[in-house]
């Protein structure tokens, strides 16, 4: 069987299609699915990349990323977040995406299991199907906020766990993991030798203490490092990501599969990308904590069930009975379209994204309430 036939629609893309079906109509939708920023790409950045343009940037680069932009990250990620990566240890992709695949498919044989900790972001499944893996979904509990425990992990470990993949913050929860569990996944994993994908592309959006990354605690040949200037720097569309380690068998195994797969990433959105690295992106941040102190509040006064966010910019409450119907009924009722648990592995919850503004998280919040009183 192709590992294709494994891989079921996407739920989110399903109740997009329909709230795009809905607007084309006329209809005022409330549209909270969406896991972008809603800013614009802050103006200096795309200048460089019309500057690019203008200079007749525009051809085939060396497939790893520019050296510049490489010098950039290296830079960048040592003196904002205190990860150490020399610019030879990098591979720029077209963005977190690609640079998760090319990181499965550098490390998977055929049957070798991932451990992944639900809920999860829906691309990791399939990602790690089409690279011919296992999938072993570790199912977090509520009641320890989606955090898994030591003892959930062990007993989900064989002989053919070879990765064991973090993301932190978390997409959906929001939820941003302490140091006492990364240095449990850390331990577990430097003891049995299994490699660590550590997605943070979300790491820039923390709210309550700073965000730790699993760099440092991972040993350095077992640790895979992911993240992307997409959430950060509202470049959702330009595709830059990148994965850093300094393991050089993995890397150059990502760097050939980058050359073969896509070549370099986009010329003009390479020298935006530099640009990005010393951009100041405080002010999302800080709009993104009225957002959230605003959707908590709200959560707070109509009684909904969650797990605060720590992190990202997303809210997952508790419904009850099925949680694809309710989403589907919410879009069709109130013209609120959200994304069902059960697209993240966790059926009985749902999705908000509060990348948005007030405005609308106060008109959508206020037709969820109506529609819950009316269930």
């Amino acid at each position: 069987m192709h590992p294709t036939e494994q891989i079921l629609p996407s739920k989110t893309l399903e109740i997009d299609a329909l709230a795009k079906k809905l607007i084309s109509e006329g209809k005022d939708v409330i549209n909270f699915t969406v896991g972008e920023p809603d800013f614009e790409t802050p103006k200096n950045i795309v200048e460089k990349a019309i500057e690019a343009l203008q200079k007749g940037l525009t051809k085939y680069t060396d497939s790893n990323g520019i050296p510049q932009l490489r010098e950039a990250i290296s830079n960048y990620l040592r003196e904002k977040k205190n990860v150490h990566y020399t610019p030879d240890e990098i591979v720029v992709s077209n963005g977190g995406k690609q640079a998760l695949f090319n990181a499965f498919s550098a490390i998977l044989n055929e049957g070798d299991e991932v451990l992944m900790f639900a809920p999860l972001w829906v691309s990791y499944v399939p990602q790690v199907l089409l690279s011919r893996g296992k999938p072993v979904v570790v199912r977090t509990k509520f009641e320890n906020e989606f955090v898994p425990t030591k003892d959930e992990i062990l007993s989900h470990l064989t002989e053919k766990t070879k990765i064991i993949l973090v993301n932190s913050p978390n997409n959906p929860t929001g939820g941003v993991y302490d140091k006492e569990i990364l240095m449990t996944i850390a331990e577990i994993a430097n003891e049995r030798k299994i490699f660590v994908i550590s997605d943070e592309v979300y790491d820039d959006l923390v709210y309550d203490g700073n965000h730790i990354s699993l760099y440092g605690l991972v040993n350095d040949d077992l640790l895979i490092y992911v993240n992307a200037f997409s959430k950060s720097h509202a470049m959702t569309g330009w595709r830059v990501g990148y994965t850093a380690t300094k393991n050089k068998e993995i890397k150059k195994r990502i760097s050939k599969i980058q050359s073969h797969v896509s070549s370099n990433i986009n010329t003009p959105a390479q020298y935006a990308a530099i640009e990005a690295c010393r951009t100041n992106n405080t002010y999302m941040i800080d709009e993104f904590k009225k957002r959230r102190a605003f959707i908590l509040s709200k959560a707070r006064e109509y009684g909904l069930e969650y797990v605060e966010p720590k992190g990202a910019f997303y809210l997952f409450f508790k419904v009850s009975g099925d949680d694809e119907q309710f989403c589907k009924k919410l879009l069709e009722e109130k013209l609120v379209a959200t994304v069902p648990g059960s697209a993240f592995e966790m059926p009985g919850f749902v999705r908000i994204s509060f990348a948005t503004s007030i405005d609308k998280i106060e008109e959508g919040m206020k037709r969820i309430k109506e529609f819950l009183e009316n269930i």
